[in-house]
């Protein structure tokens, strides 16, 4: 009801959640019943500088007041009132990354985000000491890569933060850290809740000789879980936020967190046996496990739940990115022909006519490395299409290859975790871009890890709602109920989505085409070596 959210509002009960995604920064405002109620949005892109993917601190603080402007504007639209105070907000953003402060809080080198993959020395020598997978994006690679590199910046660093930890601290004072995002700075000990104590001393003895004036417990933020105190936003976080002054202080602020931990909460999947696939520009699948696994792998981070509880994560750099920019070459033809375009109409045509295609997609390979991808062993990426003249060549083939391409990395991981390590999930809910064309992307994935693939209607909604419903956590926690429960029976409430089970054809064409794909592989090599 219009007039129930409108007096949410102006009696300041509703929670805002914000996530600064890598090409989005969204604004979502919720009810008591954790229902969105308005949204805000702001558009942006990485810059590539001195050959690092980042974004400015003016990039961030724009982007940030512009999208509350728009949430502002919008609610001002729809219910005719301005946001005057709020009962919790939350914030989250990409995982993992760069950002080190000096003394003086300013940033001693752009921002550098999870999208670089210059980190290979770091992390593998980390990987070795650690007796544990640490992925070139964490924390702890960028940071030991600096070491390496002799950055002269190093020596002045007082404090080193994610993206989410970094507008936290700017709106609240507070150096704190969600325990799923801290989990992609340094490996947390899942018996303690904090960053292990034993890998911390490992680091600081590998970097004694270096003479630096900072530990590594120095510098890094507190570790916080879902339901702690994480501060109040300040008059000045107030500001920051909200250009226009209309935004009071003191509102409480949930501990902030990657985008990972909001895709748990936003697809209902903190509970242990339970999975998500986020499928968008990156992609990634992440499984609650029941116990740790028997060894570490390359292609496998151990991140946690937001709630402290170990989640095996396949991360591909690369998903649906390569896949739109054949979409949009259809819109320029179908342009070029005077026809007008509708978006939604040519990927839902192209989606449901490759599913009329061959199950191995006909011999067809598609590998869609806009950047590099770690768990193939790329540093770089050549997005690439090969066929034979043998192949079979059509609309319904090429479109499928490219749809196996977006998550035929995610499935090279997670084919460790059901065929070797024998991982058992009950449910596992996708969400993100690749799921918009009804039942298409669902079927696909079902396809590629063996496992029904439930879709909520809520799925779209992302991590601004996922941060938004860990703010109603912090304060609508009256009967003290763990995240999982909370999320069942104050969230979900009966909606497990809808499910689609994978054909044994369909598994067994992507097997055929999964073989291709591994073998194909030099064939991406060469490209990036001569192009």
């Amino acid at each position: 009801m219009k007039s129930d959210a409108k007096s949410t509002i102006e009696t300041g009960k509703a929670i805002l959640g914000i996530e600064l995604g890598s090409t989005r920064i969204k604004a979502v405002l919720i009810d008591q019943e954790n229902k969105p109620i308005a949204q805000g949005n702001h558009t942006w892109e990485n810059q590539l500088v001195d050959g690092l993917w980042t974004y400015s601190i003016e990039a961030i603080w724009s982007g940030l007041q512009d999208c509350y402007a728009d949430l502002r504007s919008n609610v001002k639209n729809l219910y005719g009132i301005e946001i005057e105070n709020l009962a919790a907000i939350g914030v989250s953003a990409m995982m993992h990354g760069y950002m080190p402060f000096n003394a003086k809080e300013e940033i001693l080198v752009p921002f550098r985000t999870w999208r670089n993959t210059n980190t290979g020395r770091a992390a593998a020598a980390l990987s070795d000491l650690f007796v544990y997978n640490i992925p070139l994006r964490w924390s702890i690679s960028h940071l030991y890569q600096a070491i390496l590199d002799n950055e002269a910046h190093v020596k002045d660093i007082d404090f080193l933060t994610t993206l989410a930890g970094y507008v936290h601290w700017q709106l609240t004072g507070e150096k704190v850290l969600g325990i799923g995002d801290a989990s992609g700075m340094l490996p947390i000990d899942p018996i303690t809740h904090n960053y292990s104590a034993e890998m911390v001393a490992k680091f600081d003895k590998l970097i004694a000789p270096n003479q630096y004036s900072w530990t590594l417990q120095d510098i890094l933020p507190k570790v916080l879980s879902a339901g702690e105190s994480a501060g109040v936003l300040t008059p000045e976080g107030s500001k920051r936020l909200d250009a226009s002054g209309h935004l009071k202080a003191g509102i409480p602020v949930c501990p902030p967190e990657g985008d990972a931990g909001t895709g748990m909460v936003a697809t209902n999947a903190v509970k242990q046996r339970t999975g998500n696939v986020s499928a968008g520009t990156s992609s990634f699948s992440m499984i609650v496990l029941e116990k740790e696994l028997s060894k570490p792998y390359e292609m496998i981070d151990m991140v946690t739940t937001p709630d402290g509880s170990l989640v095996a994560m396949v991360h591909c750099n690369n998903c649906t990115s390569d896949l739109n920019a054949w979409v949009n070459l259809f819109k320029e033809y179908q342009e070029l022909l005077g026809i007008p375009v509708d978006m939604n109409e040519i990927y839902s045509k192209l989606y449901n006519i490759a599913l009329t295609g061959d199950t191995d997609c006909g011999g067809l390979l598609s590998y869609n490395y806009i950047s590099g991808e770690p768990v193939t062993g790329l540093a770089e990426g050549r997005p690439l299409f090969v066929r034979s003249a043998n192949d079979k060549f059509n609309l319904a083939n090429f479109m499928r290859s490219h749809l196996y391409a977006s998550v035929g990395v995610l499935k090279i991981g997670n084919d460790i975790l059901f065929n070797e390590e024998k991982i058992k999930v009950d449910r596992i809910t996708g969400h993100g871009g690749l799921f918009k064309t009804k039942g298409v992307g669902q079927r696909i994935l079902a396809a590629a890890i063996n496992s029904p693939i439930s879709v909520m209607e809520t799925a779209g909604e992302g991590g601004a709602w996922g941060i938004a419903l860990l703010g109603s956590y912090l304060v609508n926690n009256e009967k003290k109920q763990s995240l999982a429960d909370f999320l069942d029976e104050k969230v979900f409430v009966g909606d497990a989505g809808i499910e689609v089970s994978p054909t044994a054809e369909d598994v067994a064409g992507f097997n055929t085409y999964i073989e291709n794909y591994k073998a194909g592989l030099p064939i991406e090599e060469a490209a990036v070596k001569f192009k």
